[in-house]
């Protein structure tokens, strides 16, 4: 499945701003204002670690709320599983090559959410080689569009 240009340019770009000398990151990004109740941008997590001199993509999973009111829960809404080559979705498990056109959209979407809007706020879990895990967040949301960083 091809990941395009303009979301690798972002990631790297994200890495980049962060210093990541981890041969591993997860990137995770969140609506602050999302809610069951409400709605909102969805929470987005996409781990990527490095092979040799590149990063890779080993999975994208989108989640949402499931249920209503109290019950609600966060659960994975499309997952997209570089590594196992797997696609999920809340009706089962499938060939991610059978996913080409809703990553497309799914992908065109994110980016549009990121760059456009702004909405999310970005917080990085980096696996450091023995040491503990480091976080490093940025938010960059409507409210704040310069970014905060906090380590």
């Amino acid at each position: 499945m091809p990941v395009s240009k303009k979301l690798a340019d972002a990631l790297t770009n994200i890495i980049n701003q962060h210093n990541v000398t981890s041969d591993a990151v997860t990137i995770n990004f969140r609506d602050p204002d999302y809610s069951a109740e409400n709605g909102g941008f969805h929470p987005v997590e996409i781990r990527i670690e490095k092979k040799d001199s590149t990063f890779q993509i080993c999975y994208i999973t989108d989640f949402c709320f499931v249920g209503s009111g109290y019950t609600a829960e966060l659960a994975k809404d499309l997952d997209f599983d570089f590594q196992a080559g797997v696609f999920q979705n809340l009706f089962g498990v499938f060939p991610i090559e059978q996913a080409t056109d809703v990553y497309q959209i799914w992908e065109t979407n994110f980016l549009h959410y990121l760059t456009v809007f702004e909405s999310y706020k970005i917080k990085l879990n980096l696996d450091l080689s023995k040491h503990s895990s480091g976080v490093i967040s940025k938010v960059n949301n409507k409210n704040n569009k310069q970014g905060k960083y906090d380590a």
